[in-house]
């Protein structure tokens, strides 16, 4: 089981990136599927989740309205399109999948592999 993200960068406010979590050894519709970012000093912070069952979503309330989660079955890959980005998104982006069982929300600890992270910077 791999999870690999990726496109994180320097943006300016008010930009926008897209990462992609492009996993192997599994397939992302057969589980709960998580962006999460970290800045240092703070706890993991859920971002926004993919859920297995119906491909409902959750968003933190932080980017609601700004940030859009989603999933290519085809490529097994999920996205997560950040808009308007903010000085206070800044932080390390990574990218997890639950259990099989695991059908609730964006729950860290609920989340058993994780991919490597990827640093997105908002700044002038």
């Amino acid at each position: 089981v791999q999870l690999q993200a990726s496109g994180g960068g320097l943006v300016q406010p008010g930009g926008s990136l897209r990462l992609s979590c492009t996993a192997s050894g599994f397939t992302v519709d057969y589980h709960n599927i998580g962006w999460f970012r970290q800045v240092p000093g703070k706890e993991r912070e859920g971002v926004s989740c993919i859920r297995r069952t119906d491909g409902s979503t959750d968003y933190a309330d932080s980017v609601k309205g700004r940030f859009t989660i989603s999933r290519d079955n085809a490529k097994n890959t999920v996205y997560l399109q950040m808009n308007n980005l903010k000085p206070e998104d800044t932080a390390v982006y990574y990218c997890a999948r639950a259990p099989r069982y695991y059908s609730g929300g964006c729950v860290a600890r609920r989340y058993d592999y994780w991919g490597q992270g990827t640093q997105v910077t908002v700044s002038s």
